[in-house]
């Protein structure tokens, strides 16, 4: 095994960079650099996807009862009303025909492609700003320690996962649109991968705190009204279990075992590891199995939850929940 000095000099802080979501991950001998180009890639087919609900649309042409259209000039591309969407987006109709999520369509009409289909469409131009800054910040950071392949893969499957949590508790005059779930298992996927490679961290306590307390802040922020915090919460989980599964990172022996004579070769994870690995693959086969067959036999999760409503909106004398 590595002597304590040569594993000191290979540790690095576990920090959080300043004005966002940067990720301060390790930077051992062999720890190679990805060059992100998915993230942008992510970033600007959700501007284009949003061009295009505008586009479809078509304000001036629809009307609304509630008022004129916003930003006018724009012609076609202007927003619906502030009353009917404060967000400056498109009509309910026009997600649903682009493909939000609808508890009805998905279990009646056969129409499980909305559990993808909604990762990429935005209530408004609000909100497509603030999931892309969001995924700018975190997801660039995580894409150079891990490559495409691994970040493409937690933010789709904690995408569907959020969109499959989400449809087991929408009421059925409910909709849902955003990236917000694949956005919260990124989040995920960074608490569970400082946790599995624990022992080559530095300053890891500051570091687990200030991460919980950007997690808590966003699912505080979920209930709200308006805001899907099952999606969030489905989201999370799937990305905290696939962080287990995908972004082990080998033990400094292992690392320098050039160096070392082939009788002491070290092995490449930790026994902790394989374990994580075993027991966070088995949950996500598990979790996804059960809520699939749950969702498409028509189960509505608040029938067996009846609490569970107040994880996504809690009511106050300032707003209601059922608007």
């Amino acid at each position: 095994m590595a002597s304590n000095g040569g594993e000191e000099k290979s540790r690095v802080a576990a920090g959080y960079g300043g004005g966002g979501y940067g990720y301060g991950g390790y930077e051992g001998r062999d720890d190679r650099k990805w060059w992100p180009w998915l993230v942008p890639t992510v970033i600007v087919a959700c501007i284009a996807v949003f061009i295009v609900e505008m586009y479809v649309n078509n304000c001036p042409k629809h009307g609304s009862a509630l008022g004129g259209c916003v930003a006018g000039f724009l012609r076609r591309f202007s927003f619906q009303p502030l009353r009917e969407n404060p967000l400056l987006g498109p009509s309910s109709a026009t997600l649903q025909k682009m493909g939000a999520l609808d508890w009805n369509k998905v279990v009646h009409q056969h129409q499980g492609w909305r559990l993808i289909s909604c990762i990429w469409l935005h209530a408004g131009l609000i909100h497509l700003v603030v999931n892309m800054l969001s995924l700018l910040f975190i997801g660039i950071r995580l894409e150079q320690q891990f490559g495409f392949v691994r970040i493409g893969a937690i933010y789709l499957l904690s995408g569907f996962g959020g969109s499959v949590l989400s449809a087991l508790f929408l009421r059925n005059n409910y909709i849902s649109v955003g990236a917000s779930g694949a956005l919260f298992g990124l989040l995920g996927s960074m608490l569970s991968e400082l946790i599995m490679n624990w022992t080559i961290y530095s300053n890891k306590a500051a570091a687990i705190i200030t991460l919980l307390f950007i997690i808590a802040i966003n699912l505080a922020i979920g209930i709200l009204p308006h805001a899907d915090n099952f999606a969030h919460i489905g989201g999370f989980v799937t990305g905290f279990l696939l962080g287990f599964v995908l972004l082990a990172r080998p033990q400094f022996g292992w690392m320098e075992r050039h160096e070392l004579p082939q009788t002491n070769q070290p092995p490449k994870y930790k026994a902790y590891q394989y374990v994580l690995w075993v027991v966070a693959f088995v949950l996500l086969l598990v979790g996804f199995v059960v809520s699939l067959v749950m969702l498409f036999k028509g189960k509505n999760g608040n029938d067996g939850c009846h609490w569970c409503h107040y994880l996504n909106c809690v009511p106050t004398s300032k707003w209601k929940c059922n608007t």
